[in-house]
């Protein structure tokens, strides 16, 4: 199972899946998936009743958003981010990674109806970007790779506030407070996993969890703020165990399924101008929007702080990371469909969008990654060659 842990495999079975299901959507099977996507499964004595593409977003997702939640708190309490000298640099330039490509979808969408969907170019797939830094980057610096890293957590944090603020409707207070209730619950469980009765006590937190996420959806509130508030909740170093046990099930299984499921869409056969604003938006905001606002956010971040202390960030390393922040793919498919719900071609254009969007990230990335490895390549050669002459002399 540890080839699976893998940033590189990760990305490649992301990728897989998503063109596998882009391509079979496009095929005579494809009215048959897609049908099957939109069969109903309810839980009989319960209120649950989604449809399968629903239990895919909404459920087995809501297991990747608590391991991205985990990653969070580890994060903050001993990582990358436990300190605010080391968060405010790709905190600003994970905001104008936000901000940057918002604007440039109100920009072209203006007038359309469908400006809401601003969302949608504004996360970064980390699972994939990191995939491509693994696969691309080797001998890039430590820095350059850490605040990379930092930088794409803090858009997930983003990206979760984004989802439970603004797609969320007609909230229901009771739920929500129950749903509170099994949050601290399975915290105070949490609190014995290490003892004696860890697998009863599990057990039970996975009933709790269950319901909790039940609640949570039953509210209006969407139900992967279920998994990060359960992932927020859970003491640390037991989290972290169940993340470690969890890997493998979100990055085989679970990531590709929902990249599968949200790619089964038909090529619109229709002429470019015809296609929706929001198609265009999408497409220019997630590759152009995030490198010039995550370059520009990154370059503003470098005057701020002790002099000492900042990160030595080249252009070339910023729009590199911007470049990476493009890559949208799973939380961008996630809030295409939330953002245009109720309009099926729309959301359709929309899927085509982040996936095109997101290649061209992909593939700029990779050129980018690619000459920046090779010149701290030449650059370490050269300093060893220095050495050796001096050595010899």
């Amino acid at each position: 199972m540890t080839f699976i842990r893998s940033e590189r495999v990760a990305a490649l079975f992301l990728l897989v899946a998503a063109a596998a299901g882009l391509l079979l959507a496009n095929t005579p099977a494809g009215p048959a998936l897609m049908g099957l996507q939109d069969a109903h499964l309810a839980i009989p004595g319960t209120p649950l009743d989604l449809s399968v593409g629903h239990w895919i977003s909404d459920g087995l997702l809501a297991i990747f958003f608590f391991v991205v939640a985990v990653e969070l708190k580890n994060e903050f309490a001993v990582g990358q981010l436990n300190s605010v000298s080391k968060a405010v640099r790709p905190a600003i330039a994970a905001l104008g990674g936000v901000i940057v490509p918002a604007l440039i979808y109100i920009a072209i969408t203006a007038g359309s109806g469908y400006e809401g969907g601003w969302p949608i170019p504004t996360a970064t797939d980390i699972a994939f970007a990191l995939g491509v830094l693994a696969v691309f980057g080797k001998g890039i610096p430590s820095r350059l790779r850490i605040f990379i890293l930092a930088l794409a957590i803090l858009d997930d944090i983003v990206a979760i506030l984004i989802i439970a603020v603004f797609f969320t409707a007609d909230p229901n207070l009771l739920f929500i407070g129950l749903a509170a209730v099994g949050v601290a619950l399975f915290w105070l469980l949490s609190r014995s996993l290490g003892r004696r009765y860890r697998v009863p006590v599990g057990i039970v937190m996975g009933l709790v969890a269950l319901v909790t996420w039940s609640l949570t959806y039953l509210s209006g509130v969407h139900a992967t703020i279920a998994g990060v508030a359960l992932g927020l909740a859970m003491v640390r170093l037991p989290a972290m165990r169940v993340r470690h046990v969890l890997e493998p099930v979100t990055n085989g299984a679970i990531l590709p399924i929902f990249a599968f499921s949200a790619a089964l869409v038909a090529i619109p056969q229709v002429a470019p101008g015809e296609l929706a604003a929001p198609f265009w938006g999408i497409l220019v905001a997630l590759p152009v929007g995030k490198i010039i606002g995550i370059s520009l956010g990154g370059w503003l971040s470098s005057f701020v702080g002790p002099r000492e202390k900042r990160p030595h960030l080249t252009l070339h390393g910023l729009l590199a990371a911007g470049a990476l922040g493009g890559v949208g793919f799973t939380v961008s498919l996630l809030m295409n469909e939330l953002a245009f719900a109720g309009a099926e071609e729309v959301a359709d254009e929309g899927t085509l969008a982040v996936l095109l969007g997101s290649s061209i990230s992909i593939v700029v990335a990779a050129v980018l990654v690619s000459s920046l490895a090779a010149y701290y390549k030449r650059l370490r050669v050269l300093r060893e060659n220095a050495v050796e002459r001096m050595r010899s002399a």
